[in-house]
């Protein structure tokens, strides 16, 4: 990504942001000269948050990881603390945050259903409502949702289902901030080339995915950390949105 140095001297949080799509928005922005806060969730990811850490240091800019649970409401206002604590404010905050599960809702537990509302839809709301609180005027709120939002399709009722709120979250958050000059968007991928996709899809329906985007391929984290960026920077003047960024994928 090329820097445009738009975020030079913005404090930027980043929700799940370690490893993968979170970790490359972490990395961008601490390219562009932001001071990053990197929040990871397990112990497990803590070697892939140090390591973005690290990374963002030796591009020459400033960073923190901090681990917490964003399902649980005070770990949310804690990361945002140690964020304000660091680097005296926050700017940008970007939540990647997301599980995946494909399953038929005649098979789905209570349990599976509960963690991924928690996860999906809970995490989401109490970090834009934290940000909300804590971002200084002029701030942006970004939050990763699916393109499944705009799709027809079997098996993943708990996970779209539980994505689809925060598009209501959004659009009520873009207008209480607006007098600071927040805007608030989410983000939505199409299926994308990580782990977390291969896990559910067998190789018949990958090969269907990428047949219906453009170059025949899935959606990579590359193309979504530069539209993050925008967000964040540039693309202000967008509030309340849903970007549907999938090559062509599907739309609504």
């Amino acid at each position: 990504m090329s820097k445009n140095h738009s975020l030079a001297g913005k404090v930027v949080l980043v929700g799940a942001g370690a490893k993968n799509l979170g970790g490359l928005i972490s990395r961008s922005a601490g390219a562009d000269g932001a001071k990053v806060v990197v929040h990871y969730h397990s112990d497990a990811t803590a070697p892939d948050a140090e390591a973005t850490v690290a990374a963002v240091k030796e591009a020459g800019g400033e960073a923190v990881a901090v681990q917490g649970d964003l399902t649980k409401v005070a770990d949310v206002e804690r990361v945002f603390a140690v964020a304000k604590e660091t680097f005296g404010g926050v700017d940008v905050a970007v939540n990647t945050a997301g599980m995946v599960l494909r399953k038929p809702i005649v098979e789905t537990t209570e349990e599976e259903y509960d963690v991924m509302h928690a996860v999906n839809a809970k995490a989401a709301y109490f970090f834009i409502r934290e940000a909300g609180r804590q971002l200084n005027d002029g701030g942006r709120v970004i939050t990763v949702l699916t393109s499944l939002l705009a799709a027809f399709t079997d098996g993943y009722a708990t996970y779209a289902g539980a994505k689809a709120p925060v598009e209501h979250y959004t659009r009520a958050a873009a207008k209480e901030f607006a007098a600071r000059g927040i805007s608030v968007n989410n983000v939505a991928p199409g299926p994308m080339d990580t782990s977390f996709f291969y896990g559910q899809e067998t190789p018949e329906r990958v090969a269907f995915h990428k047949s219906q985007a453009m170059g025949n391929r899935l959606t990579r984290i590359e193309d979504i950390a530069p539209i993050v960026t925008f967000l964040a920077t540039e693309g202000g003047w967008i509030t309340g949105q849903t970007l549907f960024a999938n090559g062509g994928y599907t739309t609504r």
